[in-house]
């Protein structure tokens, strides 16, 4: 694996300079506080979004992340209103669980060919959200309100991180909470990708029967790639409930599912942070085409289609020289 080389590094930084200094100098100059709302939106579906991606990197299309994200929302909640824990503990917590339940699921039907996971991860969001509906536990239609918002972290008497009801702007401590998070989800992301595990999973993307008769063992891959996938889920969720101050069985539906899925399409499946540029460019264009009413969707599905045919390897697949002439 080569090392990075130094313009990778001054990218890292300019990209983590822009998302933790100049956005947020830019929205206080503008007086517009909602943009932190949005922004950190795209944040948290980008992580969810990475974990779709993980599992498109070993040759499996998941459309059930949605799932995992209501299930972290709620055990995050059930964990905060109902046993009075820190958010802050229960954020992990809620990843850990998504990634068990997943193991759980991922243990029989992770063995069937490609398209049938497809056909019953389709499914999996409806399947939770009726068990949300069903269960005491997690308070039926009505859901969990009045959530608490996260409390202080404190090490050595030192206070490292604020209570957020004491704080005056808890939008962009939300915002800040939430870029960190995602920073932190595709480091890892990346680190797993040039791994001894992320090349695993490449010679099973390419072929799962040549990785196989060299002693790989798919199955087990499979499941771990799951877990992972969907612990990421679980941490997204987390968020988006403790923002929201509330969960219902509603809050990700199927549509969330398959959005994650085209967040990866768009962004481009051959990279890393193509999640990220796609979570950002369809959230936002979404709420561009608002002004074209009913044909809003019209409009979206068909610009979709067109960007998936003209760039099959998504937006990052764009380079400087696609656009120059060749001089001959």
């Amino acid at each position: 694996m080569s090392k990075p080389s130094p313009a990778h590094w001054i990218g890292l930084a300019v990209f983590l300079a822009a998302v933790f200094v100049a956005i947020p100098m830019l929205i206080a100059a503008s007086g517009r506080t909602d943009f932190y709302f949005t922004l950190t939106s795209v944040a948290l579906l980008a992580i969810a979004s990475a974990g779709v991606w993980l599992m498109f990197y070993i040759g499996r299309i998941h459309i059930g992340q949605g799932a995992f994200a209501l299930i972290g929302a709620y055990v995050s909640a059930i964990l905060v209103t109902k046993a009075e824990m820190s958010f802050w503990l229960t954020l992990p917590l809620a990843g850990l669980f998504a990634a068990f339940v997943a193991v759980l699921i991922g243990i029989p039907i992770l063995r069937l060919r490609g398209v049938y996971f497809a056909m019953i991860s389709l499914v999996l969001t409806q399947v939770v959200t009726l068990t949300a509906l069903a269960l005491p536990i997690t308070n039926g239609a009505k859901g969990i309100t009045s959530i608490p918002l996260p409390g202080a972290i404190s090490a050595f008497g030192i206070t490292l991180v604020p209570d957020f009801a004491d704080i005056e702007n808890t939008r962009l401590a939300f915002y800040l909470t939430s870029c960190f998070l995602m920073v932190l989800t595709f480091a890892a992301m990346h680190r797993l990708v040039n791994s001894r595990l992320g090349h695993i999973c490449r010679s099973m993307q390419q072929n799962e029967a040549l990785a196989a008769s060299i002693g790989v063992n798919i199955a087990h891959i499979r499941i771990i790639v799951f877990s992972i996938s969907s612990f990421f889920g679980g941490i997204g969720g987390a968020m988006f409930g403790s923002i929201a101050q509330s969960v219902y069985p509603s809050t990700f539906v199927v549509a969330d599912s398959v959005n994650f899925m085209l967040n990866c399409f768009l962004g481009g499946l051959g990279y890393v942070f193509g999640p990220m540029l796609g979570t950002l460019v369809l959230y936002f264009g979404w709420d561009l085409l608002f002004e074209f009413g009913r044909y809003q969707l019209l409009i979206y599905s068909g610009l979709l289609i067109l960007a998936m045919l003209v760039l099959p390897n998504g937006l990052l697949s764009i380079r400087p020289d696609m656009f120059r002439r060749s001089s001959k």
